[in-house]
């Protein structure tokens, strides 16, 4: 291990969109603590998930593979056993492993209800613990107050009282802070992710008439109505959530560590008529990505950064950061997936993968056939499918044809 080698700890929430910062203009977000983070530390303001669907993200972003590729295809699959992962990197290199919070990658009962005990008190075996040499946590649940946990030093599922982020996070700074050696965590947190009408540590629920909702969320109906009142919850828990993260950032800066705060997917609130995750349409796809610390190198403190950055770019990027690896060079454009067909309420109904360049979007339906194609820099909302417009089609077309050139290389 190099004497320059820094602590670092990755901060993942869940249906945490990128647009959801004060930083990043959202007038419904109160987020004094990632606010302050974007302002010493790097925002990343583009980038995104490669799949808008936990275990799909999840597997990508520890392994920095793709799904399927990475062993993750359905809803309800495993991370393989012998599946190599962050923990494995960084414990090789000489960094001690710590995983906290939200697993969702081990095997669970498809029968039990997914919102309940069942998920959050299942044991997630040791051997299944993708590689960390400490894990403490939870396989899912959406547990959202007291928390079950169960790990290295707890064997059966224990319940804690409080807010899960609040938990999780303060559980997570007290095995930090005993370490004697440099060290990589993943603190893994389910807020602000359903139930939005869970208690959410005393932050009151918005009024939902207050609520500011983007021009893409159809008005005077049922979608609107939903819309309002699940964001009065949802910014209830960002309030919350960022709160206990700034408090666990702040103690890790204090020790000099890098911190990164991202989230595993957005979620569409009312967009273009939506609810959930798994649509390729940006409220999904685009995701916070904070990062402090960082010293030297292409990224310095304080600014906006507008690489096009993924998860999965992130296990590279973190040891570069760390001091463990080379830096890596930032893509030319984000691929975008979702590997199968999720059957629960309002998720996608179909299976596609995209491209997003810097300047547009082609999505493609599983036969390689374009579905979705947006001008980024001119309609934002992505209101205009390009798909099938007049006078556009042989850019659409060439878009197509860039997108599967570059799935072909990923499929080998």
């Amino acid at each position: 291990m190099s004497h320059s080698s820094r602590s670092i700890v990755w901060i993942v929430t869940t249906q945490w969109r990128g647009q959801a910062l004060g930083c990043a203009g959202d007038v419904n977000a109160r987020t004094p603590g990632l606010d302050a983070m974007a302002a010493g530390g790097v925002n990343f303001c583009e980038a995104v998930t490669p799949h808008p669907f936990g275990p799909f993200a999840r597997a990508a972003m520890l392994t920095g593979v793709l799904s399927p590729a990475n062993g993750v295809r359905d809803y309800f699959d495993p991370l393989p056993g012998g599946a190599r992962t962050a923990a494995h990197v960084f414990g090789e290199a000489g960094y001690g492993t710590g995983f906290f919070g939200k697993w969702h990658l081990s095997e669970r009962d498809r029968t039990a209800p997914l919102v309940g005990e069942a998920h959050a008190r299942s044991v997630v075996p040791a051997a299944r613990r993708g590689g960390f040499a400490f894990w403490e946590g939870f396989e899912s649940g959406f547990q959202l107050n007291n928390p079950w946990l169960h790990g290295s030093v707890l064997p059966e599922p224990t319940q804690f009282r409080g807010y899960q982020a609040e938990v999780v996070c303060a559980r997570a700074a007290e095995w930090c802070a005993a370490q004697t050696v440099p060290f990589f965590a993943m603190v893994s947190l389910e807020p602000p992710h359903p139930p939005y009408g869970a208690a959410a540590a005393g932050v009151a629920r918005r009024a939902p008439e207050a609520m500011v909702l983007a021009p893409n969320v159809p008005r005077g109906g049922e979608v609107e109505r939903r819309a309002r009142a699940e964001l009065a919850g949802y910014y209830a828990h960002i309030e919350a959530t960022d709160r206990a993260v700034a408090a666990l950032a702040a103690r890790l800066d204090a020790a000099g560590s890098i911190v990164v705060v991202t989230s595993v997917h957005g979620d569409m609130h009312g967009a273009h008529g939506l609810f959930r995750k798994g649509w390729p349409y940006e409220e999904s796809i685009r995701v916070p990505m904070i990062v402090t610390g960082i010293k030297g190198g292409r990224a310095a403190g304080g600014r906006r950064d507008e690489a096009l950055v993924s998860l999965t770019d992130l296990l590279a990027w973190s040891l570069g950061w760390a001091g463990v690896g080379p830096c890596a060079a930032p893509a030319e454009a984000q691929l975008i997936s979702m590997p199968s067909v999720v059957a629960l309420p309002d998720q996608c109904d179909r299976v596609w993968r995209g491209l997003r360049t810097r300047s547009h979007k082609i999505v493609l339906n599983d036969d390689g056939a374009p579905w979705l194609c947006f001008d980024r820099s001119a309609d934002p909302f992505e209101q205009i499918n390009l798909v099938g417009a007049p006078g556009v089609g042989s850019m659409v077309d060439a878009l197509a044809r860039e997108a599967r050139w570059r799935w072909a290389q990923v499929r080998g």
